[in-house]
């Protein structure tokens, strides 16, 4: 408690440098990986596995741009010229990657724009409470003095987002409890695509913020700490911002993403669960008719 307390009192001293009308921009590059292994990567040989990865790149590597103020905020992604990752794989977690992202944290409101399957969204949600623990470890980033915190975070059963390959062992078989029956390699018996991932039911977040920038704000749908988040780290993900420009004479203005139907988190959650049981009946239907 000491601790924070004097986070605390850091960030009125930070704060008091500033103009009340706070302003800035922060770019974030992203980087994603995926286990290829747990896809049947083992048989592909280190060629194929870079071609992969190459195809995929425009995928897991992003930059996205953080435009915020004492208040409110836009994360959206940097606009690039380039065509990206195409169809099959990637375009289905394309479905699953958010549009532009408001926050208000002083409303506690998260707005954000999500296209799935060809169908526009616009969901309404408020920003996740995450419990936050400040711990005493600090490292500099760029010009600024930033402190750890960690949460752990639930996901969702139908956040596809998180989605990893189930593990599997030498002899083909998914991984198993001490005690069960040894079942058939899920790759080769299964027709249900599903059964090849899972979703965790919580992750473990760590966050790198800095009181000298007096924000509650951070990339995504990330928040609520004594200054801006500067790293994010968590699952297969990391989120590191590059470069900071304080109070712009030109400053963008922050408006709440309008386009698509607009559904509460809850009503997304479902259409995104009826969408996927109707995507699983169709490769079952095909698996019987194969046989």
């Amino acid at each position: 408690m000491k601790f924070i307390a004097s986070i605390a009192a850091t960030l009125l001293i930070v704060a008091s440098t500033f103009s009340q009308n706070l302003s800035g921009k922060a770019y974030y590059q992203t980087k994603s990986t995926i286990d290829m292994d747990g896809f049947g990567g083992r048989e592909m040989t280190p060629d194929m596995k870079k071609r992969i990865a190459e195809r995929m790149k425009s995928m897991l590597e992003k930059t996205y741009i953080l435009t915020f103020n004492n208040e409110e905020s836009i994360y959206k992604e940097e606009e690039k010229l380039e065509a990206g990752a195409g169809g099959g794989f990637g375009a289905m977690m394309g479905s699953f990657t958010p549009g532009d992202q408001y926050k208000n944290t002083k409303t506690n409101k998260l707005i954000r724009e999500q296209e799935f399957f060809g169908k526009q969204f616009l969901i309404v949600d408020t920003i996740a409470n995450l419990n936050w623990e400040v711990t005493k470890e600090s490292k500099q980033i760029g010009q600024y003095i930033a402190f750890k915190a960690t949460a752990t975070k639930a996901i969702d059963a139908n956040d596809f987002s998180m989605a990893r390959p189930k593990r599997v062992n030498r002899n083909g078989d998914a991984d198993k409890k001490e005690g069960e029956t040894k079942k058939d390699s899920v790759a080769e018996k299964s027709d249900d695509p599903m059964d090849l991932i899972e979703i965790p039911k919580e992750i473990v977040v760590t966050a790198w913020f800095t009181p000298q920038i007096p924000v509650q704000n951070g990339p995504g749908e990330y928040a609520g700490l004594p200054g801006l988040i500067l790293e994010l780290n968590f699952y297969r993900t990391t989120i590191l911002c590059s470069k900071i420009v304080m109070n712009p004479n030109d400053a963008d203005k922050i408006e709440a993403p309008s386009k698509g139907k607009e559904v509460s988190q809850e009503e997304y959650n479902k259409i995104i669960k009826e969408k996927m049981d109707e995507l699983r009946e169709n490769f079952r239907g095909r698996g019987r008719g194969r046989n």
